[in-house]
């Protein structure tokens, strides 16, 4: 497929834009691109330990141009579906302030110290026992455990940090429960989401991301053309190992022009 038949693009931001504070080298200069060559560039985060005001501010401090609305995180995904889902529960949230504005802004009844009807468990840097002591006895009662997002760690300028399996493994294993959703990467309600604002179909559409089983696989999946970028969490041995075939690998955006002219 050759640069005029993409008609978007989605890219995920930790790894493969930036790096903790720091734009990944050649990015802004491949983003541009993208937008003469393709339209419309999405950014999709899986971390919900911010906004999607707050990543859209950031991309422009580092020089990339990106409104509100060019941003979806696993957060705000996760609060519309539970909105439209679960209208009357009182969510038990695992999760940090941002993502409980998200919920509060959808109209979803929260807690952080008491039993609730549902548990949804995110990264979260305060996590400890009572959380987990919560947790337990909401999901006693039955309701549903869902999640924002699948990753074991999140990259950044120092290295790798815990993020939210460590929450929902720590939820699994004093339960016995298996998260019955993730709403984040990969999840298809994610992509689902951004293509259904952009209005194109996910054949037209390419996605960029660092994580093999989060981008990749929710790409692979959706039926968009993949590019799995090195600059994060991905080695070239992880490849190999991998069950997922990306369609194409770089070293990190920067190459972009080797997916748009290839023919």
């Amino acid at each position: 497929m050759s640069a005029n038949e993409y008609e978007a693009a989605v890219l995920d931001l930790d790894g493969t834009v930036y790096l903790g504070e720091s734009l990944i080298p050649g990015v802004d200069a491949a983003i541009s691109r993208l937008r003469d060559a393709v339209g419309p560039v999405r950014f999709l985060t899986n971390k919900a330990i911010d906004r999607r005001r707050e990543y859209s501010d950031k991309l422009r401090r580092l020089g990339i141009d990106a409104d509100r609305s060019d941003v979806v995180n696993s957060g705000w995904v996760t609060a519309q579906y539970v909105s439209k889902r679960y209208p009357e529960s009182e969510v038990f949230v695992i999760g940090e302030s941002p993502l409980l504005a998200e919920f509060r802004d959808a109209g979803v009844e929260t807690t952080t110290d008491t039993p609730g009807d549902l548990v949804v468990a995110s990264m979260d840097r305060g996590f400890d026992y009572d959380d987990l002591d919560i947790a337990l006895r909401t999901l006693e009662q039955g309701g549903p455990f869902l999640a924002t997002h699948p990753d074991r760690t999140c990259p950044t300028a120092s290295g790798e940090i815990p993020d939210a399996a460590g929450m929902i493994g720590a939820v699994e294993g004093v339960t016995g429960r298996t998260v019955d959703e993730v709403l984040g990467k990969p999840s298809p309600r994610m992509i689902e989401t951004t293509l259904d604002d952009v209005g194109v179909d996910p054949s037209e559409c390419l996605v960029v991301g660092d994580r093999i089983e989060t981008d990749i696989l929710m790409g692979e999946r959706a039926g968009m053309t993949t590019v799995l970028v090195l600059s994060g969490v991905t080695d070239r041995e992880m490849i190999l190992g991998a069950d997922i075939d990306p369609d194409y690998v770089l070293e990190s955006l920067a190459e972009i022009d080797d997916v748009l002219t290839d023919r």
